[in-house]
């Protein structure tokens, strides 16, 4: 009898042992997943940072500018989208390279210098 209580201890070890691996291979798993999402949030920061930096500087350009933008054109690694929906407002729509994702959107207001506050 003895005997056969040595084989199950050998055979629940062994059983113990493929559960801890099997435990052991989840726990990495997840590790190795949680430090890819890490690194995408870290990419889509930077990636939102440049694309808030580049409309700081688009927001400074003058009617001349962004009347020669008007369209849709690659700018950078983005494509930016200028309309005019109105005489005095633009919008400008930057998108990821393959145009798919909106990354910002926003409406300037440029006044026809000609016209002026006043009239």
């Amino acid at each position: 009898m003895r005997l056969d209580r040595r084989g199950a201890v050998l055979l629940e070890a062994i059983v113990a042992m493929a559960i801890l691996a099997v435990a052991g291979t989840a726990a990495v798993t997840a590790v190795a997943q949680a430090a890819d999402a890490v690194r995408r949030a870290e990419q889509a920061d930077t990636e939102a940072r440049r694309a808030s930096a580049f409309f700081h500087a688009a927001a400074l350009w003058s009617r001349g500018d962004l009347d020669r933008r008007l369209g849709d054109r690659p700018q950078g690694p983005w494509r930016l989208e200028v309309q005019r929906p109105a005489q005095e407002v633009y919008d400008l729509t930057l998108r990821d390279s393959t145009g798919a994702r909106v990354l910002l959107r926003t409406s300037l207001f440029r006044p026809d210098s000609v016209r002026g506050f006043g009239s």
